[in-house]
């Protein structure tokens, strides 16, 4: 019987965190930048951003997606041009993070 469950609960761990691997790291650049507009858009409902904090970070994923633009404007996207945008979505996703749980709300 407990066989049983510890099969299950490792079944079960590593199915979740191969889950959690590829959707880490396989999400494309635009499925990254909707998410991080929501996560915009879902703080400024709660109240964990301000609006000055929110267009700061708009302003940052606008600046993302014109420099994934003009990356893609000759015809071609590159390992490093993906690179350069995959950085900066981390970037902004941190400093998403950041502002939400700095303890400053919109009250």
């Amino acid at each position: 019987m407990k066989t049983l469950a510890k099969a299950a609960m490792i079944i079960t761990l590593t199915a979740s965190t191969s889950v959690i691997s590829t959707t880490a790291m396989g999400a494309t650049i635009n499925e990254r930048q909707d998410n991080q507009q929501a996560r915009i858009k879902q703080g400024i409902q709660s109240g964990e951003l301000t609006r000055k904090e929110a267009h700061r970070l708009g302003k940052q994923q606008v600046k993302t997606h014109r420099k994934e633009a003009y990356f893609k404007s000759d015809g071609t996207f590159t390992k490093k041009e993906r690179a350069i945008i995959q950085r900066d979505l981390t970037r902004n996703s941190a400093k998403i993070y950041r502002q939400k749980h700095d303890g400053q709300s919109r009250k």
